[in-house]
């Protein structure tokens, strides 16, 4: 059997030493990514890389201010501080030598265009794009990415939380490509001695069917 300890020994890294990342490395992470598989093939990815600190220390700020804004529209207590336990994990990346973000276009359905020039119905519609295939391309893309990383000694991070200061990010990176827009953002970097451990994943049995 082929050793899978790359998959295995893959976890979410929030916490990274302060050591740059040769270029070369972060190119050969990109290529395995865009070597997953994507709807169509339509490629539907594309990263710009930061590894600039201040810009990085900036886009945390963006997503601290945004999270904040969001928490003071809670109605109760316990809603606020829900929301409020999780902003040090959508700016972790603040503390990383590189920052991927991930953008995609949309998936583009010839089926779609069928239907709509025979006015079906938008339920029909709805469940035609209810597989979301534009992010599964890029999710396919991100662990790619995030797999050949453990492979060659990096930690990571995939981080969708941020993504709710899109419009700001966006703005800030002034990335500008026609129908593409932010999906997602990768931390990376050399992980801090004594990480906390990997998460439990559900029983097989709890997440498996045959069917004979």
């Amino acid at each position: 059997m082929a050793n899978l300890d790359f998959i295995y020994n893959r976890k979410s890294i929030r916490q990274f030493k302060d050591t740059p990342i040769p270029k070369e490395d972060i190119l050969e992470l990109l290529k395995a990514a865009t070597h997953a598989p994507s709807p169509k093939h339509q490629q539907n990815w594309n990263f710009v890389v930061l590894q600039n600190k201040e810009m990085i220390n900036k886009l945390a700020d963006i997503v601290k201010e945004s999270h904040e804004r969001i928490g003071k529209l809670a109605k109760n207590e316990k809603d606020f501080k829900r929301h409020m336990s999780v902003i040090n994990y959508y700016t972790c990346f603040r503390n990383a030598p590189v920052l991927v973000i991930v953008y995609s276009s949309e998936y583009k359905m010839i089926e779609e265009k069928i239907l709509k020039d025979n006015n079906a119905p938008q339920e029909i519609l709805d469940v035609l794009k209810s597989p979301q295939s534009a992010a599964q391309g890029i999710g396919a893309a991100v662990e790619n990415f995030l797999l050949a990383a453990t492979a060659m000694g990096y930690g990571t991070c995939y981080m969708t939380g941020p993504t709710h200061a899109k419009r700001e990010i966006e703005d800030f990176i002034g990335f500008e490509k026609p129908e593409y827009e932010l999906m997602s953002m990768i931390a990376l970097g050399v992980a801090e001695e004594n990480t906390p451990a990997q998460p439990p994943r559900k029983p097989l049995e709890d997440v498996v069917t045959f069917i004979d």
